[in-house]
């Protein structure tokens, strides 16, 4: 792998997708072992899997993970805690009345 090459590689998947009163969650896990480093994409092959509401619906299935070059994936890495930080919401006022 280069400073500025992608590679891809398809494996095999298993998508679970779960729309309970227990536990709303999507997961894919792949099937070879493999494993998706910062900067990586994923991209499942074919149709969407929708769960009715008290479903557990899980399906084997294809997915290419685009690996990101070394430049990416250092990039990622140095910017990732900033990127979560977008995603807290911070309050400093109090609500105190003078």
């Amino acid at each position: 792998m280069g400073l500025f090459t992608k590679t891809a590689e398809e494996v095999p998947c298993t998508v679970e997708v779960s729309h309970r009163f227990e536990s709303l969650h999507a997961h894919v896990r792949f099937n070879n072992g493999a494993v998706v480093y910062p900067g990586d994409e994923v991209l499942v092959h074919g149709k969407p899997v929708l769960a009715a509401y008290g479903e557990l619906v899980i399906e084997d299935r294809t997915a290419t993970i685009t690996r990101a070059s070394r430049l990416e994936r250092l990039w990622t890495r140095m910017t990732g805690d900033l990127g979560f930080m977008e995603l807290c919401e911070f309050s400093f006022s109090d609500e105190v009345k003078l």
